[in-house]
C-alpha cells in the first residue's frame, strides 16, 4: 500500500486580496535619513530572504524616503497611522497591505540583530520577515511555524516556512 504525504497550507491573504500590479515586481523601500546600519541591515537581509523565496519580486533601496514603494521607520506610541503603538512587549511592528507601504516597528522594544538569539530580545530580521510579508499582501498563518503566524516568542529567530513560500507564490501566481 502507498505511503501518502498529507500536506495542508495554512497561509492566508489579507482581505479582499490586495497585490501589487502585475507590472511592479521590482519593489523600492527606504528609511528616513540618517537610521543607524545597525537597524537597517536586519530588514534588508528580510528583504533579500523574500526576494530569493518568492521567485517574483525584486527590492531596491533608494534614499527617498517620500517616493519609495515601502516606507520602512521606527515609531512609538501614537504616530499618526491610526494603529499606536503600545510601549515594550505587545505589539511589535505593523505593515499596511499592498499598495500602501507603510512598515512600522515599535521604537520601546528590546531589539536584536543578531545572527543569533538573544534572551529577552525581539529578533529584528524575524519581525521584518513578517512584517514584509504583509506588505506583499500574505494575512496572518494557521502555521505556528511560519513567519506568518501571528506571534513572536521572545529570544527566538524566525525565517520563512514553506507555508510563508507557498503563500506568496499563490498570491502571485509563481510555479
Amino acid at each position: 500500500m502507498p505511503k501518502w504525504l498529507h500536506t495542508v497550507s495554512h497561509f492566508q491573504f489579507m482581505q479582499n486580496n490586495p497585490k501589487w500590479p502585475v507590472d511592479k515586481t521590482n519593489l523600492t523601500y527606504a528609511f528616513p535619513k540618517n537610521y543607524s546600519e545597525t537597524y537597517v541591515s536586519p530588514v534588508v537581509r528580510a528583504f533579500n530572504t523574500w526576494a530569493a523565496a518568492s521567485g517574483y519580486f525584486t527590492f531596491s533601496r533608494v534614499d527617498d524616503f517620500a517616493n519609495a514603494d515601502l516606507k520602512i521607520s521606527f515609531e512609538r506610541g501614537n504616530h499618526g497611522d491610526g494603529s499606536p503603538f503600545d510601549g515594550p512587549s505587545g505589539v511589535l511592528a505593523h505593515a499596511f497591505s499592498p499598495t500602501d507601504g507603510r512598515l512600522h516597528f515599535d521604537a520601546d522594544e528590546n531589539w536584536s540583530v543578531g545572527p543569533e538569539p538573544v534572551p529577552d530580545t525581539i529578533d529584528l530580521q524575524s519581525v521584518a520577515l513578517h512584517e514584509i510579508g504583509h506588505l506583499l499582501g500574505l494575512a496572518h498563518s494557521e502555521d505556528e511555524n511560519a513567519a506568518m503566524w501571528s506571534s513572536f516568542p521572545v529570544g527566538s529567530l524566525k525565517g520563512l516556512n514553506s507555508d510563508d513560500i507557498q503563500g506568496i507564490k499563490a498570491l502571485y501566481i509563481v510555479t
